[in-house]
């Protein structure tokens, strides 16, 4: 048995004409002819008008002409054939684009399904993070290891701010390097991923003019994404504690992210367990 990879030009070709013939005009309002159609759906006379482009680009698209639509004909055609939010990030993955940032306005309260999971998680420590790092769920186990988040303002309930400016958590980590680097390094890849997010650019700014460590690892241009690893952190009532965290994405909210904290050693885990009986 042989297997092929797959061919994007002919696969996007085939896709726009099947959403092109799943349509009913009369369900976009077009006018309705008089003679039959001689096939179903919509005419690529019809998507061409809807998408405000060239009839003969419909055409050469859906004979797999080796056009690589641009980003806006893709939203154009996204709307113009009533894509699902699933088959709108199919079709740019095919046509090999970037989508554009669907999160330039990131939630800032949790999905209500993640907001209960991190709940259901206790007695581990656990919480949501946007792309932002900001904090938008939590439980009080990780309340109680880190800092109330319900006393911050907003704009300082984020886990980045709070690791660098924070009077009591900036001093939480014992190896503080190390956790500001991989930090930085996440931020940085969310910050490429999310060129339009002015507030993402404005804590960078805030961070860089702010903290010198954070200035200084910023113009290495390390770029890392770790989802999982060790965290050793002194807290001033339970002592040393060492957890290992693990950063989960759910695939329906891509812009939240789950992590939890489990207890590294005994040591760690009845530490923890007398922060949960707090």
């Amino acid at each position: 048995m042989t297997t092929r990879t797959v061919d994007a030009t002919q696969e996007l070709a085939a896709f726009l004409r099947t959403r092109r013939e799943r349509l009913d005009p009369g369900d976009l309002g077009l006018p309705t002819r008089r003679r039959s159609r001689r096939t179903p759906g919509l005419r690529r006379e019809e998507v061409a008008e809807l998408a405000g482009v060239s009839v003969d680009y419909v055409v050469r698209l859906e004979q797999g002409r080796g056009l690589r639509p641009s980003v806006d004909v893709l939203e154009a055609l996204s709307g113009a054939l009533r894509l699902s939010p699933d088959e709108r990030t199919y079709l740019f993955d095919l046509a090999r684009q970037r989508r554009p940032d669907d999160a330039a306005k990131p939630a800032t309260t949790a999905v209500p399904t993640l907001a209960r999971l991190v709940t259901d998680l206790s007695p581990l420590p656990a919480m949501v993070l946007n792309h932002r790092y900001d904090i938008v769920a939590w439980n009080a186990e990780m309340a109680g290891l880190l800092v109330d988040f319900g006393t911050l303002p907003p704009s300082q309930r984020n886990s980045m701010w709070m690791c660098l400016l924070h009077p009591r958590t900036r001093e939480l980590y014992v190896d503080r390097e190390r956790v500001v680097r991989e930090g930085v390094a996440h931020l940085r890849a969310a910050w490429a991923a999310h060129p339009d997010d002015r507030a993402l650019s404005d804590l960078i700014i805030e961070f860089s003019t702010r903290d010198e460590q954070f200035a200084r690892v910023w113009a290495e241009r390390d770029v890392k994404i770790k989802g999982r690893g060790r965290k050793v952190m002194r807290h001033p009532e339970a002592g040393e504690v060492s957890v290992d965290f693990e950063v989960l994405t759910p695939i329906q909210n891509l812009d939240q992210r789950v992590v939890i904290y489990r207890p590294a050693d005994d040591a760690s885990r009845s530490a923890l367990g007398r922060l949960s009986a707090r």
